[in-house]
């Protein structure tokens, strides 16, 4: 199974993609964990994509999609992967399908702009393994230690700061929303409505993809 999870940034689908697949066994493709990683090793490609980050742009699709060709060749994903991040434009989403890739269901989670804000103010991330953490819904047993690894420091992003906050969500809104239309089209989308409490947010999630399953 195939799924592709859509929502602006600090909505939670990296959250809930990453419970569907500890369930569905396949996994899922962070975009951005790549693109970091790619900063972190200061390599050209993560050089060349951290001065659009910074800013809270997106990231060309020439350097996405080299990403993701590399990646969804790799044997896990031969029974199913899940799409964090990528696609986030409408021509991202048609290179998906030139290439072959057929992808089943896409699920859009939809939180309000003042909400998303509010969350990303308080994200924190280790800088030593990338693993992210939120000081109200989710946050590290060590305080201001990575739970994970054990030996980074947690931090602030520079990309979830209230400035790059508003700049993201003002480019999600304009360059990233209309995927919506492009898969609703298509008869493949549905929307979650994310709820103060995650679980919550990931039982709707489950029934959604149990409906799709049994429909």
């Amino acid at each position: 199974m195939n799924i592709i999870f859509l929502g602006a940034p600090g909505a939670g689908k990296g959250t809930q993609a990453d419970n569907v697949s500890t369930e569905l066994n396949i996994p899922s493709i962070s975009t951005g964990v790549m693109l970091r990683e790619a900063v972190a090793d200061k390599t050209v490609m993560g050089l060349k994509a951290k001065e659009y980050m910074d800013k809270g742009a997106l990231v060309p699709d020439d350097v996405v999609i080299s990403i993701i060709k590399e990646r969804l060749v790799k044997p896990d994903c031969k029974n199913g992967f899940i799409l964090d991040g990528f696609p986030r434009t409408v021509p991202q989403a048609e290179y998906l399908e030139k290439s072959g890739v057929v992808i089943d269901l896409v699920i859009d989670i939809d939180v309000p702009d003042e909400k998303i804000i509010e969350r990303m103010s308080g994200r924190r991330v280790c800088p030593d393994c990338g693993a992210s953490y939120h000081v109200v819904y989710k946050p590290s047993k060590k305080g201001d230690m990575c739970d994970k690894c054990g030996k980074g420091k947690l931090i602030v992003r520079n990309d979830d700061k209230p400035e790059v906050v508003l700049s993201r969500l003002q480019t999600y809104h304009e360059q990233t929303k209309p995927l919506k239309d492009f898969y609703a089209k298509k008869g493949i989308l549905k929307t979650v409505i994310g709820q103060e409490e995650v679980a919550d947010t990931t039982n709707l999630t489950f029934e959604v993809i149990k409906n799709f399953k049994n429909s």
